[in-house]
């Protein structure tokens, strides 16, 4: 039985959507912090990984090499990260959180908490379950197809 391909479009027009959407209203909601989308992704994937390498960071965000390292140089000067030579590797440079930037991953992750509850007053934890399996599934066989190219795709938390 061959499926509706244009139910398969509008699935992923609206994951992009609601993906898009809620970007919008997180940064309205990190806006009184004063950072940018950009700076608070750095954060979110260094609380999970914390002293990632410049390339890895710059893969995982989809970034090149020279917009990740004015990104680091700025949150550097705000004193949100320090970078650090690789013990192992002299060419590689680690980023790391500084207290400041772990204080500023906490406020950020309040914020984010009340935003994602207020977005989903809407939905019952049962729908939230079904979904969260459906997109797991999607997730997963992208994974897949990705290959050995998925570094980047490991879960994310803020």
């Amino acid at each position: 039985m061959q499926k509706n391909l244009d139910a398969h479009l509008r699935f992923g027009f609206l994951i992009h959507d609601v993906s898009r959407m809620r970007r919008i209203v997180v940064d309205r909601a990190l806006k009184p912090l004063g950072i940018t989308r950009s700076q608070w992704w750095v954060l979110a994937f260094l609380s999970r990984r914390d002293g990632m390498t410049q390339t890895a960071l710059a893969a995982d965000l989809d970034l090149t090499k020279v917009a990740i390292g004015g990104l680091v140089d700025r949150m550097e000067a705000a004193g949100f990260v320090e970078r650090r030579a690789d013990e192992r590797d002299a060419r590689a440079r680690r980023i790391f959180l500084t207290r400041a930037g772990q204080k500023l991953v906490t406020t950020i992750r309040e914020s984010v908490d009340a935003v994602e509850t207020e977005i989903m007053t809407v939905v019952s934890e049962e729908e939230l379950d079904a979904a969260g399996i459906v997109l797991l599934k999607v997730k997963t066989r992208l994974i897949e197809l990705i290959g050995s190219d998925a570094e980047g795709a490991g879960d994310i938390e803020i």
